[in-house]
């Protein structure tokens, strides 16, 4: 069988990675900790991601969601539901692919799938041929930020005012998923430094 290697470096394309709860949709939060929607009945957009990610997808980043949906793992939230979350949120946006880790975040060793880790945007990458390099991670945890700095992302935190810190600084904080856009989209250096897919 012929190997794969992949696309020519110059050839692969940027990503924004994006986080779920929290940053596309809105978490529970309860006693200062995001949680996730039980069921697609709680699912809710928050203001501006629609547009948002519009506009990412209109500048030529693929975009991927790679979220930690652990209570799958601990038993106490179906596969089912959050499939259906995620059909609801392919649905009402542009998103090229969904990555999701089921670990319980108890595994010994730790899953490489689970963020911080990066496992999630490694495989993305070279399933979809993405440049990291020129890719984000954008979420409003420090599992995020770490994940993205150890796929060599940049990285955009959303500061969602939640009681934990953060362990890496990002490269950059938002307000926002609006603003985290912004930011994104500020950062090209010519109109065509990003090749449309």
């Amino acid at each position: 069988m012929k190997e794969y290697r992949g696309a020519p470096r110059d050839a692969r394309r940027p990503a924004v990675f994006l986080d779920r709860d929290g940053t596309l949709n809105a978490a529970v939060v309860r006693d200062g900790q995001p949680f996730p929607p039980g069921s697609v009945d709680e699912f809710v957009l928050l203001p501006g991601v629609a547009e948002g990610c519009a506009r990412l997808k209109a500048a030529g980043y693929v975009l991927v969601v790679a979220t930690n949906q652990p209570d799958v793992g601990r038993g106490t939230q179906t596969q089912a539901a959050v499939d259906a979350i995620h059909a609801k949120l392919v649905e009402l946006l542009p998103i090229d692919r969904v990555e999701v880790s089921y670990d319980s975040g108890r595994e010994d060793p730790p899953s490489r799938f689970r963020k911080p880790a990066p496992g999630m945007l490694l495989r993305a990458a070279a399933e979809l041929d993405l440049d990291l390099t020129r890719s984000w991670m954008v979420g409003d945890r420090w599992r995020d930020v770490d994940c993205g700095k150890s796929a060599g992302c940049r990285t955009v935190f959303i500061d969602g005012g939640y009681s934990e810190g953060l362990r890496n600084q990002p490269d950059f904080t938002a307000r926002s998923f609006a603003d985290a856009v912004n930011i994104i989209l500020a950062q090209r250096k010519t109109p065509d430094s990003v090749t449309a897919p």
